[in-house]
């Protein structure tokens, strides 16, 4: 019975009609995915940027209420250290600088900010919070004793 449909002009036809439909599409794909991958990369960079610029603006918000009056509104140390500096930035990553918002410094002023240990702050704040102090490594003044409030060569 099958030898009878091979034979059988209308499907030759019809299957033939559907390989050329499936070439088709297949150079469709082999043509679109370069394309899109070049369009991609571009928007995830921008994406990338947009979030880290978000990230920034909330952070300097958070730090403006919880952290500058001791560090000082441009992370120039009050009563607390220098956290702008090259010295600090060179030395500390950022999962450090995390860790230290989370758990606070013991035996100091410098409280835990984490709401899993009594703060007011979430993660998401904390990973702000550290986006913003990093955003001022570009322009960090040297400071070798930074972990001295009010180092010398900081501005206020």
């Amino acid at each position: 019975m099958t030898e009878g449909l091979r034979d059988d002009p209308v499907v030759v036809r019809q299957s033939l009609r559907w390989r050329w439909v499936g070439t088709f599409m297949l150079l469709l794909l082999v043509v679109a995915f370069p394309v899109y991958k070049a369009v991609e990369s571009s928007r995830r960079a921008d994406a990338v940027r947009s979030q880290e610029v978000a990230l920034i603006s909330s952070g300097e918000q958070l730090w403006a209420i919880n952290c500058a009056a001791c560090h000082g509104v441009n992370g120039q140390g009050v009563s607390a250290p220098a956290l702008n500096s090259q010295e600090f930035f060179e030395g500390t990553s950022d999962e450090q600088i995390a860790g230290i918002v989370r758990g606070g410094v013991p035996g100091t002023p410098m409280p835990a900010w984490w709401n899993e240990y009594g703060g007011p702050l979430t993660d998401q704040q904390i990973a702000e919070v550290v986006a913003y102090i990093r955003s001022w490594e570009p322009t960090a003044p040297s400071c070798p004793d930074w972990r001295t409030p009010s180092c010398s060569g900081l501005g206020a």
